[in-house]
């Protein structure tokens, strides 16, 4: 099989453009697009090591510096911290992205280098794309969660809840803000509650309400006489068995 120098110094400056970008989104860095590029340009120059006789060692040694110095290129140096996070979060990437493509390659057999070489410059942005769509995911999802000490009729209860920032639920009759809590976790009596009316999409319902003494919040907030509403289904939401309300966020 003929390798093709030209082809592999801009593929692998391709790897790198998607590698330094995925990590900007990832981590947030506000960079310049022309930044990436000047480091992706750096780090192709480690290709041509490759086909020169260097020490296994030094050779993980000079990649180890070419890619701290482009990550100081694309993110600049606040701090070692700072940078020990770009180069981790480079290499953890760069793992995935090797990861999946010898995973596709091992199923798809291509023996041409330069359909090889087409193969690789299509796959991997799709790979990438959707490795920080599910990292959005998963981010936004573990952002809103919370564990939640609540204490009524002197007992104390343990949830884990959610942040939905689609729940407008109020007592109609003193504009409080209404959690909501899986029944079955809760041992209550009805005849202490109130009825709340609400809408839904199918109409007019109305939900249990019982006020807790407090309620904690990460160990930090803590909100006394809160409304909590109950539920007889438990949420559609991995391990997720209270739903906060965004007005008990505050201070």
């Amino acid at each position: 099989m003929k390798v093709y120098i030209d082809l592999i110094f801009i593929l692998n400056c391709w790897l790198d453009f998607l590698i330094l970008l995925s990590v900007s989104l990832v981590l947030k860095r506000n960079i310049k697009i022309k930044k990436i590029i000047l480091s992706s340009l750096l780090g192709s120059i480690s290709t041509f090591f490759l086909f020169f006789n260097i020490n296994y060692l030094l050779l993980i040694i000079l990649k180890l510096l070419i890619c701290t110095i482009m990550c100081i290129i694309s993110f600049n140096y606040n701090n070692f911290k700072y940078l020990l996070e770009n180069i981790i979060y480079f290499y953890l990437i760069s793992i995935i992205l090797g990861g999946f493509i010898y995973i596709i390659k091992s199923k798809i057999y291509i023996s041409d280098f330069v359909q090889n070489f087409l193969f690789l410059i299509i796959l991997s942005p799709i790979i990438l794309y959707f490795y920080y769509k599910k990292v959005k995911k998963i981010n936004n999802h573990y952002n809103h969660l919370y564990n939640v000490d609540l204490y009524y009729d002197n007992n104390l209860y343990n949830f884990i809840a959610f942040l939905d920032t689609g729940n407008k639920l109020y007592d109609q009759y003193k504009r409080r803000p209404i959690i909501l809590i899986y029944s079955k976790l809760i041992k209550f009596d009805y005849s202490k509650g109130i009825l709340v009316p609400y809408e839904t999409a199918n109409g007019r319902s109305i939900i249990k309400c019982l006020e807790a003494d407090k309620i904690i919040i990460d160990k930090n907030i803590e909100k006394k006489h809160v409304i909590f509403g109950l539920v007889n289904e438990n949420f559609k939401i991995e391990n997720v068995n209270m739903i906060l309300h965004s007005d008990l966020m505050g201070g």
